[in-house]
């Protein structure tokens, strides 16, 4: 069934054509990813479809009854409403319910026991627990935990998970996403990938991120030079599919170019009586001519500049901490880079990794210690953020302030207005200012001014966002081959697993850990000690109860023995853990029946203790195990 229907849609800005005569559909269930080169018109064709654009040509048609919303790079989102109240439509019942109970949990003090019961007995009524539950996990996953913070407080990240979790609580028929990764961190993402995936959502996204388009889609359409090209897979499929239909359009034009030579001969034979040609021969020319000179030259960004040298102490940090916020950051970290170190830095959101790079490039003072630069170490920082672009200057002079020319990686130096040309800056785009870019074009920009300066220890800060695919895979190119250190925070599974020998961990806290391996050696170790605590209870109900058939295994000589304390200390936990899961089971299913304000209470506080008892127990369980 067609959800979507697009019919010969063109849209052109400043006498420029993004597109013309667009003809697609969307189907029931499709999970479609929208790829190209920026400035392809990816974002304004997913405006178009949504309504926020009007086409120039065409039409089009959302099938009656369909509910469609669009998620934007940057929503913007009614600054004078809290987060509560952004999230949950006054116009839907049970969003509403549950917006009254959770305000009610929060500010239990501002209501009586009869506006108490109230409020539980419409949760019932709706069966709003279920909403409730789903509620909290999509929050929870996506770091919203103030619901009464109004939006004017929260930062462009914060605003881009509050209109996600939004669209994603409202469960439309048919999701529109630009760039829904950005701002979310790797725990986030791959939160976001399963829930996608597993859902009966149908899906029309723009993202870069290859680990999600090859996990998530199922369709590729790729927009580019104008022309949508549609491919039935996933991202790896589409990238061998994409390479033959290039080597045929590249026969095809060789071919078309060897026929105009000999057609041109003839339309240029006796040219008074051109009148009196074949009028089908003449209009198979301009055919002809126009394949022959189809433009397939394919632009990419050329990343060719020269790292200085590096001497022999490249960059200490001594006991470094930093807190903020009556939150600790950084505790006490201390660590020395040797040459050609290439570090990930991953944690959630807010634990303080951006907080680290600005301590350590001396945007931001420590509390305690210190952070010693060799004296032959030049640092490139690229930020999550262009502001530092001066608002009204010309391209060309934003380069020619750092220098006017620049030692290429082969020796060659090149004019600051040939090193634009090289980043896809044109001399015709070169005068103009820097507010007319595009999101990609800044970013691009602003990674020029990192490398005019020649350093030798680039530290980047979410460089994947707003760059397209092919500029994607030319920065990896340059990284990897790049001699001096790298220090790189992202949440491009792909690109971290490409570039990184080892990890900063943010634990939370300020504890730092430094894990040899990169994202995914990471995420496998994470993955097997979730499964250990997810079997656990299940392990210890089956060794409180051995059979005469299944006698327990003999130690063996490698294993450890316990002391007499101890081994009487796990036999008492291997019935006590299975009783406290029993019981917090107990009081989830009480909570959810009882209506009186008083008792939820009680049970509230019960169960919050009983998760800390259980936390304890199956932590000490696991240790006395290994």
């Amino acid at each position: 069934m067609n959800l979507l229907s697009a019919e010969n849609l063109s849209k052109s800005f400043d006498e420029r054509t993004l597109f013309n005569a667009l003809t697609f559909g969307v189907q029931q269930g499709e999970k479609i990813a929208l790829v190209g080169p920026n400035g392809a018109g990816k974002t304004t064709l997913l405006k178009t479809l949504a309504g926020m654009l009007p086409a120039d040509g065409g039409q089009v048609a959302v099938r009656q009854g369909v509910r469609m919303s669009y998620l934007e790079q940057q929503p913007e989102l009614n600054p004078g409403l809290t987060v509560a109240a952004t999230l949950f439509d006054a116009g839907n019942e049970i969003a509403a319910a549950v917006a009254a109970y959770e305000h009610a949990m929060l500010h239990p003090d501002q209501l009586s026991d009869e506006q108490m019961q109230h409020v539980l007995i419409r949760m019932d009524e709706l069966s709003a627990w279920d909403y409730e539950a789903r509620q909290k996990q999509i929050l929870g996953k996506l770091g919203i935990d103030n619901l009464d913070a109004y939006i004017s407080q929260l930062s462009g990240g914060q605003i881009k998970r509050v209109a996600l979790a939004r669209l994603l609580l409202a469960e439309p028929d048919l999701i529109l996403l630009d760039e829904p990764t950005n701002h979310l961190d790797l725990a986030a993402i791959e939160w976001l990938e399963n829930h996608l995936r597993s859902a009966q959502t149908t899906l029309l996204m723009i993202t870069h991120d290859r680990y999600f388009l090859d996990n998530v889609s199922s369709v590729i359409l790729e927009l580019n030079q104008g022309q949508l090209y549609r491919y039935q897979g996933n991202y790896a499929y589409y990238l061998e599919k994409k390479a033959d239909r290039e080597a045929a359009e590249l026969a095809s034009i060789e071919k078309a170019r060897n026929l105009y030579a000999r057609e041109l001969e003839w339309m240029r034979r006796q040219p008074k009586a051109r009148g009196t040609k074949a009028k089908y021969r003449v209009e198979a020319f301009e055919e002809i001519k126009e394949q022959a000179f189809k433009n397939v030259r394919k632009d990419s960004v050329q990343l060719e500049v020269q790292a200085r040298r590096q001497g022999g102490k490249v960059l200490e940090i001594e006991h470094l901490s930093k807190a903020l916020g009556g939150q600790t950051l950084v505790s006490d970290f201390s660590y020395t880079f040797r040459k050609g170190d290439r570090v990930g830095v991953i944690g959630r959101n807010g634990v303080g990794k951006s907080t680290f790079l600005n301590l350590i490039t001396g945007k931001l003072l420590p509390d305690s210690g210190e952070v010693l630069w060799g004296q032959t170490t030049l640092a490139g920082y690229y930020t999550q953020h262009t502001d530092d672009l001066t608002p009204g200057s010309r391209l060309i002079d934003e380069v020619k302030a750092i220098a006017e020319y620049v030692t290429l990686a082969d020796g060659r130096q090149v004019s600051a207005s040939k090193l634009l040309d090289m980043f896809l800056f044109p001399p015709a785009k070169q005068y103009a200012v820097v507010d007319k870019l595009s999101g990609g074009e800044r970013r691009r920009l602003q990674l020029l001014k990192v490398l005019v300066a020649n350093p030798n220890f680039l530290i980047l800060d979410e460089p994947t966002n707003d760059l397209d695919i092919d500029t994607l895979n030319v920065l990896e190119q340059f990284l990897a081959e790049f001699g001096g250190c790298l220090v790189l925070v992202s949440h491009d599974r792909y690109f971290m697993d490409r570039l990184v020998e080892h990890l900063f961990v943010f634990e939370g806290e300020g504890v730092i850990r430094d894990y040899p391996g990169n994202y995914t050696s990471w995420r496998d170790e994470q993955d097997e000690l979730e499964q250990a605590k997810a079997t656990m209870p299940a392990k210890a109900t089956a060794a409180a109860a051995p059979t005469a058939s299944a006698p327990p295994p003999a130690p063996t000589g490698t294993t450890k023995k316990l002391s007499f304390k101890e081994q009487k200390e796990l036999e008492n936990l291997l019935t006590r853990i299975p009783d406290l899961e029993a019981r917090k089971e107990e009081l989830a299913n009480t909570m959810s029946q009882t209506t009186d304000f008083a008792q939820v209470q009680a049970l509230a506080h019960e169960l919050q203790v009983l998760e800390r008892e259980l936390e304890a127990a199956t932590a000490r369980w696991l240790e006395l195990e290994s």
